[in-house]
């Protein structure tokens, strides 16, 4: 069984944590975070930055998009087409065509 080589790393707030992916995320940081409600509260944590590194944080935003553009963004998973495809509809809303 491989091990993994976890490093120490600080976040620019001072947060200490342990990775061994090259992924900077703090995972503190992405904690704290984490909308309690909404859309956006409803997502994993890579498909919610891929969405707010975007300039999605809003339904009116999202829907703006089609589910193609959606899933082309770093992150985007199709696990979460449902959770956003619901989150539109509860609102009248769906992706563009």
């Amino acid at each position: 069984m491989a091990t993994s080589n976890k490093e120490l790393r600080t976040c620019s707030l001072g947060h200490k944590f342990y990775k061994s992916s090259d992924c900077p995320t703090c995972p503190i940081c992405e904690q704290e975070s984490k909308p309690d409600s909404g859309f956006l509260s409803l997502l994993s944590a890579p498909a919610r930055r891929a969405l707010e590194n975007n300039g999605i944080t809003t339904l009116q935003t999202l829907s703006k998009y089609s589910e193609k553009e959606i899933l082309q963004f770093h992150g985007m998973g199709p696990a979460s087409l449902p959770k956003l495809r619901t989150a539109l509809e509860e609102i009248g809303l769906i992706f563009k065509d």
